[in-house]
């Protein structure tokens, strides 16, 4: 009874002093702030705008914003219904997922072979070469990679057109062919991503012990099975985080991608290059009820949501120490 008591007394002398606020926790607190104050002004607030996708927004003279929004009529969910009745929903959903899963799978073989074999390299200039020339494209806009991605599809003057004449082959219209597409879009998004990816498994195999490969050294082991039983487990922790956070936002795409490098989405390529992001800026632009693309946009968001809650949960079951929430 004696150990009962002391262990009782010991337990709320702890929770004791968890309770009181120490010059610690003022410091951290003042860190935190600015981006607490962030997050507040420029994250929730603005979610007071997702009521717009459940109204009929109108515009009342002289009035505002905030006045119009409040003073439309709800439709409920009159513009989902619309929204899900468009027949071009499957074309979106098909290009925005599809190509989203193609990236997530190649956005990490690609980057952890590269990394890997990175940091194999002994002369650490060329490695530092090496990484610079892969992360440049990551600085590069959109727009900017577009007047290249011309440069060498351009019919009359492009390099690969140039090329294909110039051994007898016939000039392609790259622009009017969609089924050159998919390649390209997919082959510039790794062309982009790539180094910066790349830079993140590098900086987790930087952070493993160099004692663990020494050690496989004496005890013989081969350059593979260092890779293989070293450092592959090591990055299993960021690859599992990068997958989560990826799969997150499946329903979004990389509106430059898909829109300034098609030069506007022609009308001979809105099969394999409309998504859902370009979809509302599309919508935006033209005589389409704003309520209409607020929906579709709260509906990406929604569903992001699920999807990182679902892709967790997986990882948790599979493996409950690499789980992030």
């Amino acid at each position: 009874m004696v150990m009962v008591k002391g262990t009782k007394k010991n337990k709320q002398k702890i929770k004791n002093v968890k309770r009181k606020w120490r010059k610690d926790d003022f410091e951290l607190t003042l860190l935190a702030a600015p981006t607490f104050i962030w997050y507040i002004l420029f994250s929730f607030i603005p979610m007071f705008g997702i009521i717009i996708a459940f109204k009929k927004y109108e515009t009342f003279p002289g009035r505002g914003f905030i006045y119009n929004l409040l003073h439309s009529d709800w439709v409920g969910f009159e513009n989902f219904r619309y929204l899900f009745k468009s027949n071009t929903l499957f074309i979106l959903l098909r290009n925005t997922i599809g190509y989203n899963l193609i990236f997530i799978i190649l956005g990490i073989i690609v980057p952890v072979t590269l990394a890997i074999m990175i940091s194999l390299i002994y002369s650490k200039r060329k490695s530092k070469a090496y990484q610079t020339m892969m992360f440049f494209p990551h600085f590069m806009s959109w727009v900017v990679v577009s007047y290249f991605v011309f440069a060498f599809l351009s019919m009359d003057k492009g390099v690969f057109n140039n090329i294909l004449t110039f051994f007898g082959g016939d000039s392609i219209k790259w622009y009017m062919e969609s089924k050159y597409w998919p390649y390209i879009l997919i082959f510039m998004q790794l062309w982009k991503t790539v180094g910066y990816n790349m830079v993140i498994y590098l900086a987790s195999i930087a952070g493993i012990s160099g004692q663990l490969y020494e050690a496989a050294v004496i005890d013989g082991a081969t350059k593979w099975q260092q890779v293989k039983y070293i450092t592959l487990p090591s990055l299993k922790t960021i690859i599992v985080m990068m997958f989560i956070l990826n799969v997150g936002r499946i329903l979004n795409s990389d509106f430059g991608l898909f829109f300034q490098i098609t030069r506007g989405i022609p009308g001979s390529l809105y099969n394999v290059a409309s998504t859902l992001d370009t979809y509302v800026y599309m919508a935006l632009r033209s005589s389409s009820p704003i309520g209409m693309t607020a929906a579709a946009t709260f509906f990406q968001s929604v569903t992001g949501c699920i999807t990182i809650l679902l892709a967790n949960w997986i990882v948790r079951k599979v493996d409950n120490e690499n789980a992030i929430i």
